[in-house]
């Protein structure tokens, strides 16, 4: 089990303190609206309404004993940027924070956010993403330079062995798993003998730029 600390219920801030509880993990939810705090209060392991602005009252949480802390704050953006200083000062190793614009994020960054969160402009990416490349399944950022996605076996790949393929070769990507759905399975680091059916998926690993080119395949 892990711990979490979730500050600010709106939209966001709800559902990722929500998600992270139902996962198994212990989450201290905190917000200065009592309704908010009453509505995430079944999905916490508490549940607070407390001014995360007040430097001592999270000094008080002992937040540097957490796994991650995420910033969800409204619009008024000098609350987040306060937020993050004091978790900073407080010894708090990962804070995710989310930002409203790029300078926001950048203040962000400067006052001790580890991650920036960009839930509408990640979600309007990844919904563009699959509807431009509808082979591709899934599409997981991962280090500043590189991409894990999930991809249906492009029409070329059919009916040949990875090793015939040598996709580290010519693509320099490296493929990671399988999915089988006829019949369903799946493969962890498939053997290089393995023959590509039209049906299975691939989880592939390699930098953004290579990815983009088997994103291309049809």
């Amino acid at each position: 089990m892990k711990r979490f600390a979730v500050i600010g219920l709106g939209n966001f801030g709800f559902h990722a303190a929500k998600a992270l509880f139902e996962e198994g993990n212990e989450v201290l939810a905190m917000d200065t609206d009592r309704v908010r705090v009453q509505a995430i209060d079944p999905y916490s392991t508490e549940a607070m309404v407390i001014d995360a602005t007040d430097k001592e009252v999270l000094k008080s949480l002992c937040l540097e004993e957490m796994d991650a802390v995420i910033v969800s704050t409204g619009t008024k953006i000098s609350n987040s940027i306060l937020i993050c200083l004091h978790l900073l000062e407080s010894g708090v190793k990962k804070i995710l924070a989310k930002a409203l614009d790029d300078d926001h994020a950048k203040i962000l960054k400067r006052m001790g956010a580890t991650e920036i969160i960009h839930p509408e402009r990640d979600m309007a990416i990844r919904v563009s993403r699959n509807l431009s490349r509808p082979n591709v399944l899934d599409f997981i950022p991962l280090a500043e330079e590189f991409d894990m996605i999930q991809v249906g076996a492009p029409r070329d790949f059919v009916g040949k062995s990875l090793i015939d393929l040598n996709l580290r070769a010519r693509y320099n990507v490296h493929v990671i798993a399988i999915k089988e759905v006829i019949p369903e399975n799946f493969i962890l680091v498939p053997p290089a003998d393995y023959v590509l059916k039209d049906s299975d998926i691939l989880v592939m690993l390699g930098r953004s730029v290579d990815i983009r080119k088997i994103k291309e395949l049809k």
